[in-house]
């Protein structure tokens, strides 16, 4: 570490031209790979392979899935009632909105048609009556309802039904607080389309049509996924003004801390100069490093060296770590200069190379302790945390680099001129330690030195008590987060959510593998569709469960519509030829049939259907059959859903050799949070472990004192557990965002106790007793640590702020995260340096420890 740090001194004193050229050099270069970055969607990169997320990849892959594209259109009225004439001329004018608009091309056609809701039983009966919509009344449009209704089927009569409220609906009036239309929208007929974006625009402008109507006294809200984050230009525009002016903060704030007060030569001009100057620098050199990692970052991508993924949301979270962590290395780099300069009577050369060595060793000790701690994410089953932990080391080492170079090579330049004109204010920069921040700073040693158990003590209270938080924090995530709190779509999944169970138009997958195409397999399908009939969230329409698998689909083809079959689907040479392949009047098949021929003559019979419900291997044998069941459990009952069909498909799962898996984005998304808790967890206390290893190793090699190592991880362990009890407290739920802020507190907490231990061990050896050491360095690195600590956590505080529930949280969480590791480094370290010093000294080995000190302060100088 002293080598690297020492190497970097002398380039930089030996070419600071040349440092500045070649770091434009690598930046340019670097900057050529950012239009070739690739954002991840969905839970692409979050699954850690689990068998749900696998699933929905193998059915989408070898099944010919349905293309269909729901929009859920929710009425509402003023009146309470939705069954009335108001409302009846309102769902025709929504009606002919929707073909009048650009998705009437891509309609799905056959039974039910594109439009399908809960007035079509009054439309089609004011069809047969021919009578004028304009002149009903409401006992009209309920009469018409009800006469509708009766005609129909008693399955269609159950589907329409569904499309009422669920809470408040009374059919003998009829009456419902709420009604739904769906408008099914065949994604296959639009061409070129892979990304969906003109599927989104059609049904944008379906949208606008319909907001476009005159429906007084009802309200008509579409909704879609589409729909729901359509609007991303004013997502991004929120995003760009939250960090503009998080940025903005911190370097309003950050010129506070490099303020120089004015003495000497050092007017008032001069002094905001040189500190715009510096701010100025450090937050170059910021910026700088985050396009070095995203630069990187595509060169470790799926398009060259395929090292890492394509770049995730959650990768957002890196700029905050290198923003805290460069303005701490920049205020800690700056402040050493501004000391050495003023206080020992150097030249720019030697102040700025005594700076590098000084604080370079706790920098690079920093550096490669937290990125050894986010290595160890590689290991991590969930490729976007692995990813994360790479990037964020790439990030790291950038600032470091940049920061040891770039800023001292600037620093020589600009002030080397000033030196030979004999017109550098060294006597105001040598003040520095008489500011405000830093004096405060001092004096919170006297609680170190006084009562350093009762600080320990109250410290270790507070970290019991943030490990009773964690076992208490809810688990939780859900998509609406990212939208606007007052987005009126939000309000209307409220109403899908509270009324309709979460909406209709959801299916839920059943992936079946194994040796599939046997008797046994086949009649545990007819068991589990039995058992789906009278399940919670599964939808039934007529006596049995709505899914399409092979038993549905053989159950349409030999079912004749005089027994209430369907007369589009009904095959009589197939019915003829099925018993003698072995299907009983029961659908199952008798023992040693031959399924296979059953399943090779129903696809000659409905190619169409048959594709969406069996897969076949290479060799033509059947290797998965699906089975897609209209659910309708939305987020909130997804875990519930997947439990219940695992129970309902036992009698396939139980199959030696036969697996069957429930999966829908719900249920892979209740998965991804899962695992994120479990492996974010085991992460944190591989990071930690790491951490503390390496700085045990560091210190044993340096000062033959393998325990200060632990004294300096042990205030960061405490900094997790405070964080996860503020979580607590407030109400933060663990999700992906959150889940990642714990290494945001490893990410600055780790380099924060550094900076303290490695400054007290060089003022020990320079002082008498520990009190005067732990006094001059709480003034010096205290300082300069607080200034850093209060400039982050101010400039992200603006997040709290946001219309998004993700980023309040995360604005909350970084306040916490590096205000913990603020309080755990002024406070709780020095407590720790200070018993350990004094337990050496009643030990009677101080004089050893003061003297490997000295001669490792000797060895930095």
């Amino acid at each position: 570490m002293k080598a690297l740090v020492n190497t970097l001194a002398s380039v930089v004193r030996r070419s600071p031209w040349g440092v500045l050229a070649g770091a434009l050099v690598v930046t340019v270069v670097l900057m050529a790979f950012l239009p070739q970055a690739e954002q991840s969607s969905g839970n692409e990169g979050f699954s850690p392979d689990s068998p749900e997320f696998l699933a929905g990849q193998i059915i989408g892959e070898r099944f010919d899935t349905s293309a269909v594209a729901p929009v859920q259109v929710v009425f509402t009225s003023d009146s309470g009632d939705v069954m009335t004439a108001d409302s009846f001329r309102s769902y025709l004018a929504v009606q002919q909105a929707v073909m009048a608009s650009e998705v009437a091309p891509y309609l799905v056609e056959g039974q039910g048609g594109g439009i399908q809701g809960f007035f079509d039983p009054a439309a089609l009966a004011l069809q047969e009556q021919g009578l004028d919509p304009a002149s009903l009344t409401d006992e009209d449009v309920r009469a018409l309802y009800k006469a509708g209704l009766e005609s129909l089927p008693p399955e269609v009569q159950g589907q329409l039904t569904l499309a009422l409220s669920s809470k408040s609906t009374d059919l003998t009036v009829p009456s419902s607080t709420a009604g739904l239309m769906i408008v099914l929208i065949d994604s296959s007929k639009i061409p070129d389309d892979p990304d969906q974006v003109k599927l989104q625009a059609a049904q944008v402008d379906m949208q606008t049509k319909i907001d476009a109507l005159d429906t007084a006294g009802v309200d008509v809200e579409p909704f879609s996924f589409a729909l729901l984050f359509s609007n991303q230009d004013e997502f991004a525009a929120e995003i760009g003004r939250l960090f503009g002016t998080a940025f903005l903060i911190i370097m309003l704030i950050l010129g506070f801390v490099f303020w120089i007060n004015p003495a000497g030569r050092m007017t008032r001009v001069r002094a905001l100069r040189r500190s715009a100057a510096d701010v100025g620098l450090a937050m170059l050199v910021i910026v700088l490093s985050i396009l070095w990692m995203n630069g990187i970052g595509v060169i470790l991508g799926p398009k060259y060296l395929g090292i890492i993924g394509n770049f995730s949301e959650i990768l957002q979270i890196i700029p905050i770590l290198l923003i805290g962590l460069g303005v701490d290395y920049a205020i800690h780099l700056t402040s050493r200069y501004r000391e050495e300069l003023g206080e020992d009577d150097m030249d720019v050369v030697s102040a700025a190379g005594r700076a590098t060595r000084t604080v370079g060793i706790a920098l690079v000790l920093a550096t490669v302790t937290t990125g050894v701690g986010f290595l160890t994410n590689w290991f991590n089953p969930i490729t976007a945390i692995k990813d994360f932990g790479v990037l964020a080391t790439v990030g790291i080492g950038s600032a470091f680099v940049l920061m040891l170079t770039v800023v001292p090579s600037v620093r020589i330049l600009l002030d080397r001129r000033a030196e030979r004109r004999d017109d550098l204010a060294v006597e105001a920069m040598g003040k520095s330690s008489e500011r405000l921040l830093p004096k405060l700073m001092g004096r919170t040693s006297t609680l170190a030195e006084k009562i350093p158990a009762v600080m320990l003590g109250l410290a270790l209270l507070l970290g019991g008590l943030g490990a009773y938080g964690l076992t208490q924090l809810s688990t939780e995530f859900t998509f609406t987060d990212f939208l606007p709190e007052d987005s009126p779509l939000l309000a209307t999944f409220d109403v899908l959510v509270e009324e309709f169970g979460g909406g209709l138009g959801e299916t839920t997958n059943v992936l079946v593998e194994g040796e599939v195409a046997t008797p046994d397999v086949h009649n545990a399908l007819v068991a589990a569709w039995d058992n789906l009939g009278d399940s919670n969230m599964v939808l039934s329409f007529g006596p049995r469960a709505a899914a399409l698998s092979p038993v549905s689909v053989i159950a349409q083809l030999v079912i004749p519509p005089e027994q209430g079959g369907s007369p589009e689907l009904y095959d009589a040479d197939f019915a003829a030829a099925a018993p003698g392949l072995g299907l009983q009047p029961d659908l199952t098949v008798a023992p040693g049939s031959n399924v296979a021929a059953l399943y090779d003559a129903a696809f000659a019979a409905d190619p169409e259907n048959m594709s969406r419900v069996v897969a076949t291997d290479a060799a033509g044998n059947y290797e998965y059959l699906d089975v897609a069941i209209s659910t309708q459990a939305g987020e909130s009952g997804a875990r519930e859903l997947s439990e219940t069909l695992a129970t309902d498909f036992a009698p396939v799962s139980s199959i030696d050799g036969v697996d069957a898996t429930p999966t829908n984005e719900n249920i892979i998304s209740f998965g991804v949070v899962d695992a994120l808790q479990e492996s974010q967890t085991q992460s944190i206390g591989i990071s930690l472990i790491a951490a503390m290893l390496l700085l045990v190793a560091n210190f044993w090699y340096a000062v033959r004192r393998p325990f200060l190592g632990v004294i300096t991880i042990f205030p960061v362990v405490l900094v997790v557990l405070w964080v996860f009890g503020l979580m607590a407290l407030t109400g933060i739920s663990f999700n992906p965002v959150t889940a990642m802020i714990a290494a945001i507190a490893i990410g600055i907490g780790v380099p924060y106790t550094i900076h303290i231990t490695h400054r007290y061990e060089e003022d020990r050896a320079r002082f008498a007793s520990e009190n005067e050491a732990m006094r001059s360095t709480m003034t010096h690195t205290g300082g300069a640590l607080a200034g850093s600590a209060f400039t982050t956590v101010a400039g992200f505080g603006i997040l709290v702020t946001s219309s998004l529930k993700p980023f309040q949280q995360l604005g909350l969480v970084t306040a916490y995260a590096i205000g913990g590791a603020l309080i755990a480094a002024v406070f709780v370290l020095p407590s720790l340096l200070i018993l350990w010093d004094r337990w050496h000294r009643n030990r009677g080995t101080d004089g050893d420890v003061a003297n490997v000190l000295h001669e490792m302060a000797e060895s930095v100088n």
